[in-house]
């Protein structure tokens, strides 16, 4: 069995035949980076040191030319084709973060309700033991057999004891598993999951105010992380920026509202980029921000929505002060097929 090799710290991860770096590290319990788990991101790439590796399928713009030469790698599709396969990733230590994904998890659907006039909740419950997981994390949900591909949704709750969870699914036009979900799923129906997966947790451990920003169904993630918060009576002030088009579009404000009352701290704003509407902020959520919180130096920052939403918000508050270790980011990637690129193969060194 193909083993992964962490440098600097030396530790061993084996790797199952048929399963990806990623895979790998998870079901070892190791938090890599990854977001769009299709080769199309570049959150999981890795500077291989040795060994050879199938890169499968990627996108030139997640992975170019120049990177391939140098020996990086995408993790999500990388398959090891020899015995080690030592990449630079972790610290001298590379303790566990993560709690292994589990696959074929079946969860019977409670309750089904429209958001948005383009998201609907779909809410469910396991048949037996419940997947263990991180507020931020995110399940695959698909079935091949109706046409729709697994494709990854981020829970929008933090764990519960009996292991309910639910999911925001935009209505995506083009998007066949984000339209079997909305027209084909039905209260009732059993739905075969896997995971969690995903790395937009943060650090339990830090200890200061939290700024989420979020627009469309990135709210999902933010409100497990943000849930999870308030449950353990974190103390720093929490402050959660939704940007929508419309007022319509605006969702959980009753939730926001009966969070704000029984937690101080807690600050909930939505701004509206399409129209304007008393009781919510007009414009885009980078151009509203210098004046909510002009200076973000102390600030752990988590931001959930479009890639290009993230960017842009990833980039104000770094001029707001924000420094990068504590940003933290879940950028929604359109699930395309990528073109094929030839295998890489890295001779040992």
């Amino acid at each position: 069995m193909p083993r992964i090799r962490l440098y600097p710290s030396g530790k061993d991860v084996d790797c199952s035949s048929g399963d990806t770096v990623l895979a790998a590290l998870e079901k070892g319990g190791y938090a890599l980076p990854n977001n769009c788990r299709a080769g199309a991101c570049g959150e999981c790439k890795v500077k291989v040191r040795s060994g050879e590796f199938d890169q499968g399928m990627v996108l030139d713009m997640a992975l170019s030319e120049a990177e391939r030469r140098d020996g990086f790698g995408l993790m999500c599709m990388a398959k090891p084709i020899s015995d080690v396969l030592e990449i630079e990733w972790g610290t001298d230590d590379a303790q566990p973060k993560l709690f292994p994904p589990r696959g074929n998890v079946y969860y019977v659907v409670t309750d089904k309700r429209p958001r948005t006039p383009r998201i609907v909740e779909i809410t469910l419950r396991p048949l037996g033991q419940g997947v263990r997981y991180w507020p931020g994390q995110n399940m695959m949900i698909g079935d091949e057999r109706a046409g729709a591909p697994p494709r990854c949704y981020s829970i929008a709750n933090a764990p519960r004891a009996d292991g309910e969870i639910s999911f925001h699914v935009t209505r995506v036009d083009d998007g066949a598993t984000s339209r079997w979900l909305h027209d084909t799923v039905a209260v009732g129906d059993q739905l075969r999951l896997a995971g969690p997966y995903g790395t937009f947790i943060g650090d339990p451990s830090v200890d200061t105010p939290v700024l989420c920003l979020a627009a469309g169904s990135g709210l999902a993630p933010i409100l497990a992380l943000t849930e999870a918060a308030l449950r353990r009576n974190y103390r720093p002030p929490v402050a959660l920026v939704f940007s929508a088009q419309t007022a319509a579009d605006v969702y959980c404000q009753g939730l926001m509202a009966w969070w704000a009352a029984r937690h101080r701290r807690f600050r909930f704003i939505a701004t509206l980029t399409r129209e304007q509407r008393d009781g919510f902020k007009s414009g885009r959520i980078p151009a509203i921000l210098p004046a909510l919180y002009p200076d973000l130096s102390a600030h752990s920052v988590f931001v959930a929505g479009t890639p290009a939403f993230v960017d842009d918000c990833v980039a104000a508050v770094k001029a707001l002060g924000a420094r990068s270790a504590q940003i933290h980011t879940e950028g929604y990637f359109a699930h395309t097929g990528p073109a094929p690129i030839p295998s890489a193969r890295l001779a040992p060194a």
